[in-house]
């Protein structure tokens, strides 16, 4: 299983989710308001000056991680500075409190 943050310009945010609804197999996602800077930032910049972000969590199977990651890439591009980033995780088990599933059929 895999774990897959990215870290997306808030404006397009709807585009991402709607591109991940189409993903067959994808069971969900959580998403959450963040604040950062990144590379770019120059000294002229004040401390305190964090662009507003979306945090977008994603726990798939580990065939499904790459058709994740192209989605949010192509759907979170605008070919500005600034776009965003993505991580994958590896994730040693989940559990469904529900159920008590564990493994991928949790996710």
């Amino acid at each position: 299983m895999k774990k897959i943050e990215a870290f997306i310009k808030a404006h397009r945010l709807d585009d991402v989710t709607l591109a991940l609804h189409h993903v067959e197999g994808l069971t969900g996602m959580t998403v959450s308001e963040a604040r950062g800077f990144g590379r770019g930032r120059g000294a002229e910049h004040n401390p305190d000056d964090f662009h507003q972000v979306v945090r977008i969590e994603v726990f798939c199977a580990d065939a499904l991680a790459d058709k994740v990651v192209q989605t949010i890439e192509h759907a979170g591009h605008t070919g500005l500075r600034g776009d965003g980033k993505v991580y994958v995780l590896p994730v040693e088990q989940a559990v469904r409190i529900s159920s008590g599933e564990r493994g991928e059929v949790a996710v």
